[in-house]
């Protein structure tokens, strides 16, 4: 049974959750939700009064219990706080059984996983330098930022930044998936889209924010560039009307706030329905990425894996690396990562240091505010 349920808030903005039962195994996930860590441990008073003493083997149950017994649902605090309790949960029960949790979920369909990562950079010279250093590392395709200032209407000028920066990127032979974030607003996103459309990146990212579906509809017949959204999505109710209105060709769950490891695999079994491919979200830590593997391995309709690498933006210092026993299990050859064969998610966590680091961290992370040349607010 369930003895102990830990949550760890850990530099520079991750949340680690560690399950323990009675016999002293033990089962690690990732909750996190930048900027609102402690929202997230808040909702874990709930899950403790509820799932200290329940059976962990029990996987779906406690998945059903946390979802639909505290009678308001969903959103991204209380699915964060139940992703990492399901990651965690299906850590134990690979440790247990000494399997995988890819074995766990019907057996890999692939043996390695396509990943790539993110670059900055403001000028075209920035950021072929970073694509350099990606390719450095092993990588074959990043993702970057397409603007990081428009507002309503800007000058159709500020959008040749973008393609130059892209055409940068390309020039030192990266495919480049391109993040308009959610902060370009509809009369400039169509016009940003139809900019980069001659250089055909991989895809372009919430090109407008996921709840203005009425937008990403018109948007998605005047392109042909695969779109991808589904960061800010929290379940699969939520996924439900993307796909019933025809108009993404890539959904990105994240695993530590979608619902953990059991939901994303429905939304992927989802989403294949409907012939769209999934590339979960993922710029946290080492356990959200390992769970993400679990679902890159099983899915079919799996596409390319984001993983924050050595020199990924507000990290502080900290990468995947950080809190690893052993930090071999995420290279990157030839622009994949070899499937993960270690019991449960694969990766061994050094918990005494993630007790240290918890233990002694001071400041939490925020979303900075950004604001246009008039002084309004625009979206980070």
């Amino acid at each position: 049974m369930i003895r102990k349920i830990e949550t760890f808030k850990v530099p520079p903005r991750w949340l680690f959750v560690r399950i323990e039962t009675d016999d002293g195994a033990v089962g690690w996930g990732e909750a996190s939700l930048e900027g609102h860590a402690e929202a997230v441990e808040g909702a874990f008073a709930a899950l403790r009064d509820r799932f200290i003493g329940h059976d962990p083997a029990r996987i779906e149950d406690i998945w059903q219990i946390a979802y639909r017994l505290g009678f308001y649902r969903g959103g991204p605090v209380l699915m964060s706080a139940l992703s990492g309790l399901d990651q965690a949960l299906w850590d134990l029960k690979g440790k247990l059984l000494d399997v995988p949790v890819w074995q766990l979920l019907g057996g890999r369909v692939r043996d390695r996983v396509a990943v790539y990562a993110w670059i900055g950079g403001d000028r075209p010279h920035d950021v072929a330098e970073a694509a350099r250093g990606r390719l450095a590392q092993g990588f074959k395709a990043v993702k970057m930022n397409a603007t990081e200032d428009l507002g309503w209407l800007d000058s159709p000028k500020a959008l040749d930044a973008t393609v130059e920066r892209v055409a940068a990127v390309q020039a030192e032979g990266l495919d480049v998936g391109i993040d308009f974030h959610g902060r370009v607003h509809r009369p400039m996103a169509k016009q940003l889209a139809a900019a980069v459309q001659p250089l055909r990146p991989l895809f372009i990212e919430e090109p407008l924010l996921s709840e203005n579906l009425e937008g990403i509809i018109e948007l998605s017949r005047h392109t042909t560039v695969p779109i991808a959204l589904g960061e800010r999505l929290y379940s699969r109710w939520d996924f439900k009307r993307i796909f019933e209105a025809n108009c993404v060709d890539i959904v990105q769950p994240d695993l530590s706030h979608a619902g953990g490891i059991s939901e994303c695999r429905r939304i992927a079994a989802m989403a294949e329905a409907f012939d769209v491919a999934i590339a979960p979200h993922c710029p946290l830590g080492p356990l959200a990425l390992a769970a993400c593997m679990q679902i890159a391995l099983t899915a079919p309709n799996f596409v390319i894996q984001e993983m924050s690498l050595g020199i990924h933006y507000n990290t502080g210092g900290h990468d995947l690396l950080t809190y690893l026993a052993d930090p071999s299990p995420f290279d990157v050859h030839d622009g994949m990562v070899a499937a993960l064969e270690g019991p449960g998610l694969g990766i061994v966590i050094d918990e005494a240091h993630v007790r240290e680091a918890a233990g002694s961290m001071t400041e939490t992370w925020r979303n900075p505010v950004w604001r246009g040349p008039d002084g309004a607010v625009r979206e980070w």
